[in-house]
């Protein structure tokens, strides 16, 4: 069974940096894709940032410019550098992993680390 731990969350203050971990517990080459999800008090889960096994990113608008994902294959982790921080992304960020086996998704999910961005 696959794991994703994330690591990484905390309090800042705006305009502050955080640097979000996600561990698998296998080779993260296994995954098309991995990426990172929030969750704001009240709303649902979006998109935040998602990587490709080549490489490829894909963000979403309001985090464009300040957030950065990336991968290190030899250490199974997925990253997410989050820069100039909002209060309004403040939420729980989870860590998302998805593969295709015989034509089905299978898709897992981290535990979640929270984020507050708050002066």
């Amino acid at each position: 069974q696959v794991q994703l731990v994330e690591s990484g969350g905390g309090l800042v203050q705006p305009g502050g940096s955080l640097r979000l971990s996600c561990v698998a517990s296998g080779s993260i080459f296994s995954f098309d894709a991995m990426g990172w999800y929030r969750q704001g008090s009240g709303k649902e889960r979006e998109l935040v940032a998602s990587i490709t096994r080549s490489g490829a990113t894909n963000y979403a608008d309001s985090v464009k410019g300040r957030f950065t994902i990336s991968r290190d294959n030899a250490k199974n982790t997925v990253y997410l550098q989050m820069n100039s921080l909002k209060p309004e992304d403040t939420a729980l960020y989870y860590c998302n992993a998805d593969r295709t086996v015989f034509s089905n998704i299978q898709r897992y999910w981290g535990q979640g680390t929270q984020v507050t961005v708050s002066s």
